[in-house]
C-alpha cells in the first residue's frame, strides 16, 4: 500500500466517522478523501514554528482613536459580593 493510498484511507475513515458511519457511502467518501490527499500533497510545506515564550501583558488602556467620537470612557462598577446560600 503506497503512502498516498494509506493517507486516502485515513481521510476516508475520518469522513465516514464524522458522518455517523453511514452504510453505502464508501465511493463518495473515497473520492472526497482522494481530493483531500491531493490538495494536501500540493500544499506547500510550512516551516516548523518556533514556540514563543509567553510575555505577560500590561493592562491595555483604551485608545482615543478606537472610541466612538463624543462618548466618554465610563468605568464599570464592581460587582456586589454573592449572598450566602440559604441552608
Amino acid at each position: 500500500m503506497s503512502v498516498d493510498e494509506k493517507r486516502i484511507r485515513e481521510f476516508a475513515y475520518q469522513i465516514w466517522e464524522s458522518e455517523g458511519k453511514p452504510v453505502g457511502e464508501e465511493e463518495r467518501h473515497w473520492e472526497m478523501a482522494r481530493k483531500l490527499a491531493e490538495a494536501e500533497a500540493l500544499a506547500p510545506k510550512a516551516a516548523p514554528r518556533k514556540k514563543a515564550v509567553a510575555k505577560p501583558k500590561a493592562p491595555a488602556e483604551p485608545k482615543a482613536a478606537a472610541l466612538p467620537a463624543g462618548k466618554p470612557v465610563v468605568e464599570k462598577k464592581p460587582r456586589a459580593p454573592r449572598k450566602p446560600a440559604a441552608g
